[in-house]
């Protein structure tokens, strides 16, 4: 057991945002652990993507290597067999108003195994990207939703686990400025070339911003993040 406070389990799933929240962590705490799913997710390239911005950051940061420690890939395919969603293959037209990406209860679903882990391993701190300001309309998303989470892990699990959301009050501008406070640009050059973001998973054609097909929800928000921080 790691057993400080000054540990963390980043949820990393090897998009910009969860490794803007890696780099925040690395900054933070001592030691830091990461945590990834394989879902069922259309999008499976970012799961490659992992390992490739992990690797780059150990490269580029020599600083953060003593700080960066175990990697845990969980399969959790049961959310494919349980629902549908666009972000899972399929067709999943929606009449209330969310977008046909969303997972019903993805984000708790990775929470709550997250906590699991972090209990198991005396870590405290858990870190995520979810945001409020600029996403997609998951309702999972949510500050409300994350805070109500927090309190049900920690009752039912006797703990007192904290989840982190550093980027729940900032747009995707603010995430790459951020970024770039973080580890300057050798970060954002890392974000640019390593990670994965699109839903389509498309890595053959590369934008300023990175790669991606440029029209699912996920590009989008990153394309106009990264032309409002240039300007």
């Amino acid at each position: 057991m790691v057993g400080t406070d000054r540990s963390a389990l980043v949820l990393f799933s090897g998009g910009q945002d969860s490794t803007t929240c890696l780099a925040w962590a690395l900054s933070r705490y001592e030691h830091v652990e990461t945590i990834g799913f394989d879902y069922g997710q259309r999008h499976k390239i970012e799961l490659a993507a992992r390992l490739n911005v992990t690797a780059a950051i150990w490269d580029e940061f020599p600083e953060w290597r003593s700080r960066l420690g175990a990697d845990r890939l969980i399969t959790t395919d049961l959310l494919s067999s349980l629902t549908r969603s666009a972000l899972l293959g399929q067709h999943a037209a929606r009449n209330d108003g969310l977008p046909a990406t969303f997972v019903p209860g993805r984000n708790l679903v990775f929470l709550t195994l997250a906590a699991i882990v972090a209990e198991q391993r005396g870590i405290k701190s858990i870190v995520t990207g979810t945001c409020e300001t600029d996403f997609s309309g998951y309702p999972d998303c949510r500050d409300d939703t994350i805070k109500a989470t927090q309190v049900a892990l920690n009752l039912g699990m006797n703990s007192r686990v904290n989840i982190e959301t550093p980027l729940m009050w900032i747009d995707k501008a603010a995430t790459w400025t951020l970024a770039n406070d973080l580890g300057g640009a050798r970060l954002i050059r890392i974000i640019v070339d390593e990670t994965h973001t699109c839903y389509n998973g498309e890595r053959n054609h590369k934008h300023d911003w990175g790669y991606g097909c440029a029209v699912c929800d996920a590009c989008v928000l990153r394309m106009r993040g990264w032309k409002a921080y240039s300007i």
